[in-house]
């Protein structure tokens, strides 16, 4: 969607009109940020297992997996808190993310390397 207001030209003169935001729009966004929370509570999960039921490993990986669940918390209630703002001002550009998902997937897989790791030398 543009952010220009749309221009309607009537004898020779032209009236902008402001550009209407689809209620749908908001909602895709509630609804990215309760999939990446779901991704997180999910990680969380796993974390919580490990705590409990792993041993010294175990407890290492699970704060890793720990941190890895909050900073994409944080960085979903931040990307949320940016659309949101973005839309309401009717920004125009991209709404979306490339390098978040990237870094997290990094991180991810960091801990999970560093789980093996862990396990194989340990």
């Amino acid at each position: 969607m543009s952010s220009q207001p749309l221009l309607q030209t009537t004898a020779n003169k032209r009236i902008a009109l402001p550009v209407r935001v689809e209620p749908k729009v908001f909602f895709a966004n509630e609804r990215t940020f309760l999939s990446w929370l779901s991704f997180a509570v999910v990680l969380g999960g796993l974390s919580v297992g490990l705590l409990n039921f792993g041993d010294r490993v175990g407890k290492i990986s699970a704060g890793l997996f720990t941190l890895v669940a909050i900073s994409t918390m944080g960085y979903a209630l931040s990307i949320y808190h940016w659309r949101a703002s973005a839309i309401r001002r009717r920004g125009s550009g991209p709404y979306d993310d490339r390098l978040g998902p990237s870094i997290l997937c990094f991180v991810l897989l960091g801990a999970i390397v560093t789980n093996f790791a862990l396990r194989m030398f340990y």
